[in-house]
């Protein structure tokens, strides 16, 4: 395995540096997509296919089996740009937007592959790679909701590689996104002023949000956020409309249902004769299902020791949102791991440590093989 990956250090660079070459925001992963198809059918790859929601599915030894594992890592980023964005590499420090959430683990996903490829490894239960699509935002986890439908009843455990090596997920967040849209009547600022401003009584729909108290139950974290506000017209108009986009989040059921009744309470509020409001439910991620306690904490310990025993460090355990909310939701045992250092993600000086991807590869390898034996 150290030969593979020494032998292949220099490939995995450079697959790193070409995705990122790549936009991929939510929604638009079709150019990513066809790269990494064409990338495992270049390795030998004969069953790579892409699906209709742009997974990229390497299924290997998967044709009768109800027990298939699944490695997956999104081929999305967070940010909108349709552009190359700046990609920089000194040797120690790669500089990229993306280039750690979700680029890096993409290319280790696909290292990963290829050593099972190569050497002709098929699993009796099956394993299959998959560089999935729509993980980000309003994406909705619809590569991974897809894959669930396609393969339903027949994947028995599910490890994303997604974030740093030192952090392991393995409880989801659940959350509910909205958007919601104010129309007044409006007119100019001077003429008509007194007449209902939509920016203004959307500003105070904000405010009654932000009045929320968020459930306090032991062992449980909720949320809320207002990520987006755009309207209006000009400086001297009375804005017509405004829209905002929100979210509230939670890693228990109880409480995510707590903060839909405080949402759904304050846009009732927000109504009035003289202004018109649409909201619309744009994104649901589920909570925990009921998994099997003793086969999710197998897995977990599985992925735990062989990260601390790779990298020599100690792992913490967190919620959060991921690909592996679907899963889990589903009483799938799932968990996601970090294959490389980094930091800044979702921001535009986001860097990934350059020495922690032969890490994180060989972590990866050694994951795939322990888990399909």
């Amino acid at each position: 395995m150290k030969d593979y990956i020494n032998k292949n250090l220099g490939l995995l660079f450079d697959t790193l540096k070409e995705l990122c070459a790549i936009p991929a925001p939510s929604g638009q992963e079709e150019r990513r997509a066809e790269y990494c198809r064409r990338w495992l059918e270049n390795v030998g790859a004969k069953e790579v296919y892409v699906d209709e929601a742009l997974n990229v599915i390497l299924p290997i030894g998967c044709e009768s089996s109800d027990r298939i594992t699944v490695f997956v890592a999104h081929t999305d980023t967070v940010f909108p740009d349709t552009e190359p964005m700046p990609y920089e590499d000194d040797g120690k420090i790669i500089r990229c937007p993306g280039v750690g959430d979700d680029t890096a683990s993409l290319a280790v996903l696909l290292l990963t592959a290829k050593y099972f490829v190569e050497r002709g490894i098929r699993p009796t239960d099956g394993v299959m790679f998959v560089c999935n699509s729509g993980e980000e935002g309003l994406g909705n986890l619809k590569g991974t909701k897809r894959l669930f439908e396609d393969y339903k009843g027949r994947i028995g455990r599910f490890v994303s590689f997604d974030s740093n090596i030192r952090h392991i997920v393995d409880r989801c967040v659940g959350s509910h996104r909205y958007e919601v849209t104010v129309r007044t009547e409006g007119g100019h600022s001077f003429a008509r002023f007194g007449s209902a401003n939509a920016i203004a009584r959307l500003s105070v729909l904000i405010c009654d949000l932000y009045s929320i108290r968020v459930p306090d139950k032991a062992g449980a974290k909720t949320t809320y956020n207002v990520g987006s506000i755009s309207g209006g017209t000009s400086v001297n108009t009375i804005a017509q409309n405004a829209t905002m986009l929100c979210e509230y989040r939670s890693d228990d059921e109880e409480c995510l249902t707590f903060m839909e009744e405080q949402f759904q309470a304050a846009f009732e509020r927000a109504k009035r004769d003289d202004v018109d409001i649409e909201i619309k439910r744009i994104g649901v991620r589920p909570c925990m299902g009921h998994v099997d306690a003793i086969a999710h904490e197998k897995l977990i310990s599985i992925c735990r020791r062989i990260i601390e025993s790779v990298a020599n460090i100690s792992v913490t355990r967190s919620s959060g949102s991921t690909d592996c909310n679907i899963p889990l939701s589903l009483g799938i045992p799932a968990v996601c791991i970090g294959v490389y250092n980094g930091g800044g993600s979702h921001t535009r000086s986001e860097w990934v440590e350059k020495a922690s991807l032969s890490t994180g590869l060989e972590i990866a390898i050694r994951a795939a093989i322990c888990l399909t034996e």
